[in-house]
């Protein structure tokens, strides 16, 4: 069967030669990144995927787990002007964005200032981000959407690249507010962070609690990230690929599914958005694997820390006790 490109160039010797070099340079950001994070290669890939593919992820795992760790070991080996927020239940939207302060001149006049909050960085580190009110947790829509800000009429942009990494207990903790679903379909991927293995927690103890410990260098910078999201956009895709991800992502949709499943127990699936977050993933992690096109087995990865934070059950789902993890395990069958 023949095999078509769609939305991306041919592999032409120039387009390979920059993935190899991609790829090269990738690998050393893997390799400074591990000296500091132990035993958690698919969650370091997964943040990656997200920052080439120019998005933003959420990180969820119970505390200690070196989510904090990992995003500000991303900021430093990429060269990236990283800021942080604590989210608490009493950080206000301005504490994120920045407010407009009435000043004085030296004539006697009076005019406003806006001074810029920490949300103008190039990576934004959101810590613990349900811990925060629904009210500021809605202060990033705009940010993570449109790369901008508006205050007091103005509109204010963001630089560039900019990316939002939140971490986020799990909700059966105390003290938590739950994200709204406009808020999480903003996040490419939502990476579940789980305990090491037996081995790299032995390596962490040795590494971590001696007199001297690795530090994190820079790699890359802010414009050879740039660079590396618009390789990922020149990628080419597969017609298979392609079809994969429609037919994915629209089986997941209870009112235009053919699975009973997926009728019977999920309350609202995945939009177009899943669909773009689908394509362009793929073509990340393919690129950092070094390869020049994505397959089918990238979109089986893919799909649960993608599609996972854009479905939702019905009540008699979570009281049978079926999880989204099972719907799309699911709408994986015909994949595998």
């Amino acid at each position: 069967m023949t095999v078509t490109t769609v939305l991306a160039e041919p592999n032409t010797p120039a387009l390979v030669a920059e993935v190899d070099a991609l790829g090269q340079r990738l690998s050393m950001v893997q390799e400074r990144i591990h000296r500091i994070i132990f035993g958690q290669q698919e969650v370091v890939d997964q943040a990656l995927i997200t920052l080439l593919a120019g998005g933003h992820c959420l990180l969820i795992g119970v505390p200690g787990l070196a989510k904090t760790r990992l995003v500000e070991t991303l900021g430093t080996v990429l060269g990236l002007d990283d800021k942080r927020v604590q989210c608490t239940p009493d950080l206000m939207p301005a504490d994120i964005i920045g407010s407009e302060v009435l000043e004085e001149g030296e004539d006697g006049r009076r005019s406003f200032r806006f001074i810029e909050g920490p949300v103008f960085g190039q990576l934004l580190m959101a810590d613990e981000i349900n811990r925060a009110s629904p009210r500021t947790q809605s202060a990033l829509l705009q940010a993570m959407q449109e790369g901008r800000v508006s205050v007091a009429g103005r509109y204010h942009p963001l630089p560039r690249p900019f990316h939002v990494l939140a971490t986020q207990n799990p909700l059966e903790q105390e003290g938590t507010y739950p994200l709204p679903e406009a808020q999480l379909d903003r996040f490419l991927l939502q990476i579940d962070v789980t305990y090491p293995d037996l081995e790299a927690e032995r390596r962490m103890l040795v590494a971590t609690t001696g007199v001297e410990q690795e530090v994190a260098a820079e790699v890359m910078s802010p414009d050879d990230l740039l660079a590396a999201q618009r390789l990922v956009r020149r990628i080419p895709v597969g017609e298979s690929v392609l079809e994969a991800i429609l037919t994915l992502v629209r089986a997941g949709r209870p009112d235009s599914s053919d699975i009973e499943e997926v009728r019977r127990h999920v309350a609202w699936g995945p939009g177009p958005r899943a669909s773009q977050a689908l394509m362009l993933a793929a073509r990340a992690r393919a690129v950092l694997d070094g390869r020049l096109s994505p397959s089918i087995d990238d979109i089986v990865a893919l799909a649960q820390p993608i599609l996972r934070h854009r479905m939702a059950l019905s009540f008699a789902a979570r009281a049978d006790g079926i999880t989204v993890g099972d719907i799309i395990d699911r709408l994986l069958r015909p994949l595998r």
